[in-house]
């Protein structure tokens, strides 16, 4: 047993451990990020290897710095990575309905879309031009003329030829009919062929179907001179379109010599153009012209050449960096719009718009996985992407309809990203164990600590980190005795005097506090009574619930004794969580004694009010007794424990030394001091393991004793490894060396014995033992004083059984 000296309670970093006097005077810090070797080489190899599946999950809490290194490093990644390729899609004219993926090198996918927008607006200017032009009149008329002379001739021909036969053509509502003539070469009037005898008017009718099946024939040559004449103003018009579209595709096609796909693109978009030459021409009201110039322009229709930019990377250098954060199924995929038209959606292939997968294609992709893993779709459509390396446009639900629906199919692009996943452990131990292709996709694990060394190096480290966040945030620099004081707050935050803490966020907010507070006292610079201000008032707007418990123990609405002397009653501590703020207050714990078989008894756990660890902890003090106590006779004991007032869950082990020496108490008959506390596990050897909140459980017993009046016999006992631990306030080391409260330390069972009871532990033992004797025997008795009465029943029953002599 040690007890501890004001300078053991703290490790006090003082302005003398720098070499400057303010952050001012320093340099920011260079590196990305302190304290966290593992992950930072971990995450180095993930960088430079280059091999599928080789994606990085960055797992740690929240707060140490894993998003702001994600980008940094990935930023310093990207900056030596080729700019990727621009992303576009462009209409398929052999199948609308699977819009052409392209790629073009960076920058150069604008440069087509406007092109293309240039070149089809000249289109629509130059051809109606064309072909409203003298050249293309004379040609078309030409062709006209020589189609009309063929048709009249042929016509001309077959009505001298059957006017000798006595008909003529005659046209009607039904086209060209034979007509019979009279005599005088006039048409044969209806009334007149009725009076012709039958045998003559039978001959008409038959000379009449023959014409008329010649007139056939000679219409069907018509139609052929038509068609030939439409072939020949259909070949005119190509050669004349191509007189205009052919040299600025060409011209086109030399700009983009370079992409492939672009110019059999362009190749296509020639024939398109020539193939649908009447789109560009305005409506033209002559109805009888035997060409395809009959309606009116479609603005529509000219949407096919516009190009849809999905990935514009004409600004990007080196590899991108994509942070999305709001992965959502559309953000990271992309999706096809729709418009809403007469009571139905439609869409096209402008529609297709992009999402960060698109944009990270090349470089990284940042996401946190809580995130993606909310959001419907997004997780397994985005492991299918990375192991297909293709990505592919398509509304969420497709593959779930009921009925197939026709829309878009878009080709899908080939994509070579890293993505770089930001989580807690817990997430990736259990995608690791249930998810098969997790493993295969996240095969880089960078463990991020929360703690790390506090040597020299690592505190010059952490100034400037503080002095590069001045910088950055434009606040006020902080004097190396502020400096100090928030060293001092990094290990209390870690939990170890000879650590500091890696959670960033924290330090962050207390930087930020400090600076409000200078600026208030209108300071050229944050000194440490700032820091310690902005401490203080930050405990006190979360501590309302502490305070609430220590006026309740002020006013002994919950018992607890700092003085005096009690059989079976001690003081334990337990630690109270409410939000980031955590506090201790001591804790009755009694216990009662008395003959049975039951052994230990946990009240908390028969009222399902305690934890797993704090049941093991109880089951321990069972292994305890019977190892020390129990190897020559059986332990006919029952001993219930309990939390007094105590209206909550309870768990952890930390009490179970306070819960033994209880149970001693009870048995011995000897009191426990009221004006100690005690923390610390056991093991059934009654040794003293270490245990956590050390600093809170002395703090808590403190303010009580301190609200009571301190009288210098008051102390915490704790276990000998928690000293590295501690890391107290001002006010309680000042109290330690003013001798006004103590702390212990004990490394077994028995020296918490000797603080307790005030007497050497093997007399502490004998009485117990003595105890434990007189109740085996009493037990012993009681049971053999039961069977002598079961033996006196059963004999006075045989008696009853003997039948009576006769005489």
């Amino acid at each position: 047993m040690d007890k501890l000296s004001g300078k053991e309670l703290r490790c006090d970093c003082l302005p003398s451990t720098f070499d400057f006097e303010s952050t001012e005077e320093i340099e920011g810090l260079e590196e990305g990020i302190i304290g966290q070797r593992k992950a930072v080489e971990a995450i180095d190899f993930g960088f430079e290897i280059e091999r599928e599946g080789y994606n990085i999950y960055m797992a740690g809490i929240p707060g140490t710095g894993k998003k702001t290194y994600a980008r940094k490093v990935a930023t310093k990644e990207s900056a030596d990575q080729p700019t990727p390729d621009d992303m576009l899609y462009v209409f398929n004219f052999s199948n609308p309905e699977t819009p052409r993926a392209i790629r073009m090198p960076a920058g150069r996918g604008k440069h087509l879309r406007d092109e293309m927008e240039s070149v089809i607006e000249e289109f629509k200017e130059e051809i109606p031009k064309l072909f409203e032009g003298e050249e293309f009149e004379e040609k078309r008329n030409e062709i006209m003329a020589e189609y009309q002379e063929k048709s009249s001739q042929v016509m001309e021909e077959f009505d001298q030829e059957i006017r000798e036969e006595g008909f003529m053509i005659q046209n009607t509502e039904r086209g060209p009919v034979p007509v019979p003539l009279d005599d005088e070469g006039n048409p044969l009037k209806q009334d007149d062929f009725k009076e012709l005898p039958e045998e003559d008017r039978q001959k008409l009718r038959e000379k009449s179907q023959e014409i008329k099946n010649r007139l056939d024939k000679q219409l069907r040559r018509i139609r052929d001179l038509k068609e030939k004449a439409q072939d020949k103003m259909s070949e005119l018009q190509e050669k004349m379109g191509l007189s205009i579209v052919q040299p600025i595709i060409d011209q086109l096609k030399h700009k983009f010599s370079d992409c492939e796909e672009v110019i059999d693109y362009l190749g296509d978009v020639k024939e398109d153009i020539i193939d649908n030459l009447d789109k560009f021409i305005e409506k033209n009201g002559d109805n009888s012209m035997p060409l395809p110039f009959k309606t009116g322009r479609d603005e529509n229709f000219f949407i096919r050449y516009k190009v849809n930019l999905i990935v514009d990377n004409s600004d990007t250098e080196g590899g991108p960096v994509i942070f999305e954060t709001n992965p959502t199924y559309y953000n990271l995929f992309g999706k096809i719009e729709g418009k809403s038209q007469f009571g139905t959606v439609t869409t096209d292939f402008t529609m297709i718009k992009g999402g960060a997968l698109h944009r990270a294609d090349g470089g990284y992709l940042i996401l946190q996985a809580k995130d993606v893993l909310t959001n419907p779709f997004s997780w397994e459509t985005l492991k299918r992407a990375l192991l297909n390396e293709e990505l592919k446009v398509e509304n969420i639900g497709e593959q779930y309809r009921t009925f197939p629906i026709s829309s878009l199919k878009p080709d899908p692009f080939e994509i070579d990203v890293k993505v770089i996943l930001i989580g807690n452990p817990f997430i990736y131990q259990l995608l690791y164990t249930y998810d098969e292709e997790f493993k295969k996709l996240f095969k880089v694990k960078a463990d991020f600590d929360t703690e790390m060394v506090r040597s020299e190096d690592n505190m010059k480290k952490f100034a400037s980190f503080l002095a590069s966040v001045c910088e950055r945030e434009d606040i006020l620099h902080f004097k190396a005795e502020a400096v100090g004081k928030i060293i001092e707050y990094s290990s209390r935050l870690s939990g170890d005097n000879t650590k500091m803490t890696t959670r960033f966020n924290e330090i962050m907010e207390l930087l930020y506090e400090a600076n409000t507070w200078a600026d208030l006292d209108e300071a050229g610079q944050v000194e440490a009574e700032h820091v310690l201000k902005a401490l203080g008032k930050k405990e006190d707007r979360s501590n309302l619930t502490e305070e609430k418990i220590q006026e309740m123990i002020d006013r002994d609405y919950l018992m607890i004794d700092v003085e005096g002397e009690v059989a079976g009653q001690i003081n334990g501590i337990s630690v109270y969580q409410s939000g980031q703020y955590s506090f201790g207050r001591p804790s009755r714990i009694t216990c009662q004694t008395f003959l049975g078989q039951e052994g230990v008894v946990n009240i908390e756990r028969e009222a399902k009010m305690s934890g797993k660890i704090h049941n093991k902890g109880v089951l321990i003090l069972s292994g305890y007794l019977g190892g020390k106590y129990a190897k020559e006779m059986p332990l006919t004991l029952s001993a219930s424990l309990a939390f007094e007032q105590s209206y909550s869950g309870i768990d952890g082990d930390s009490a179970s030394c306070a819960e033994l020496l209880t149970i001693l108490s009870s048995l011995s008959g000897l009191p426990l001091k009221q004006n100690l506390a005690i923390t610390g596990s056991l093991n059934q050897h009654g040794k003293v393991q270490p245990v956590g909140g050390t600093n809170e459980k002395i703090e808590g017993f403190y303010q009580v004793c301190k609200n009571r009046g301190l009288d210098g016999s008051q102390g915490v006992i704790i276990p000998r490894q928690n000293v590295e631990n501690l890391m107290l306030k001002d006010e309680i080391v000042e109290a330690v060396e003013a001798e006004k409260f103590n702390v212990y330390t004990i490394t077994e069972i028995d020296e918490a014995i000797e603080l307790f009871f005030d007497r050497p532990a093997s007399e502490v033992h004998d009485l117990v033992s003595t105890s434990l004797e007189q109740m085996a025997e009493r037990a012993r008795e009681i049971k053999e004083g039961k069977l002598k009465s079961g033996d006196k029943a059963q004999e006075n029953d045989s008696e009853d059984d003997i039948p009576d002599p006769v005489g």
